[in-house]
């Protein structure tokens, strides 16, 4: 795809990656702003393709007392506020059919989470509405097999379309990333690399997803090595009270030290 179909992205013309960064879930309005605040401001500052992201609701939650969202609505028109007030891109996931048309009143691009990309009626749906479609490549997935997932937004005419790397399942608690899917997967569409979600330890016996986000740095620097599109981080700056996933998320305050890096690294690989 071509990334200027995505509204008000920014700093195209700079040979940087994007970004997808932005809290797991949408906790309140003040909180999606002071994030959002940050993340401009350091995007900008390193000419970085910049697109917000915030789930407007948690559908995959491991326990049923799991935080799951502050309400479809009243999160989604946060989304759209932190758009309207930094110009920037909004991103976020859906997880029903009907949450797609929903969702595209208010974002500029429909998430599929992992474990649902193989529902067709639901790629369909986001497909329809227009909107650019992430897709997340499911854990259970090789790379080879997302471009069906790929061809059946491009069989609804909408060629803007990414697929997103978020590792593999390695035996029951834990996730690696093969990088071998990189190139194998930009033959098919933008690729992005999931830094954040590649670093969770699921299924513990306390109902409550682990991490290794002592690795974010890594994982992310191998991505843009290998020739990532993109990356996806998600951040807060509380992650040991974030309502969702904030033990692999990174902490706001180390974002901008981490994209310097990952900038320079790509600064080299344009050389080659």
């Amino acid at each position: 795809m071509n990334l200027q179909n995505v509204p008000n992205i920014k700093h195209l013309d700079s040979g940087n990656f994007f970004v997808l960064a932005g809290p797991c879930a949408i906790e309140g309005e003040e909180m999606a702003l002071r994030i959002a605040e940050n993340l401009v401001e350091i995007t900008d500052k390193l000419a970085i393709p910049y697109v917000f992201k915030g789930s407007f609701k948690k559908a995959n939650r491991s326990r049923i007392d799991s935080f799951s969202g502050i309400g479809d609505e009243k999160a989604l028109k946060i989304l759209r506020k932190v758009s309207e007030t930094f110009n920037v891109p909004t991103v976020t996931d859906i997880h029903t059919n009907e949450d797609a048309a929903m969702a595209a009143e208010y974002v500029d691009v429909l998430q599929i989470p992992a474990f649902l990309v193989r529902q067709t009626d639901l790629v369909v749906a986001a497909a329809n509405t227009g909107k650019v479609v992430n897709l997340k490549k499911g854990q259970f997935m090789s790379p080879e097999s997302m471009k069906h997932a790929v061809q059946k937004v491009l069989d609804c005419n909408n060629e803007n379309v990414m697929v997103t790397d978020r590792g593999t399942m390695f035996g029951y608690q834990d996730m690696i990333v093969d990088y071998r899917g990189i190139p194998t997967m930009k033959q098919f569409a933008t690729t992005v690399l999931d830094v954040t979600h590649s670093l969770q330890q699921p299924n513990q016996t306390a109902g409550v997803t682990g991490g290794r986000p002592d690795m974010i740095e890594t994982i992310a620097k191998a991505g843009i090595a290998v020739g990532a599109d993109g990356i996806f981080i998600e951040t807060h700056f509380d992650p040991a009270n974030a309502k969702s996933d904030g033990a692999n998320m990174l902490h706001l305050n180390y974002f901008e030290d981490l994209m310097r890096k990952l900038v320079a690294i790509r600064q080299t690989i344009n050389t080659f």
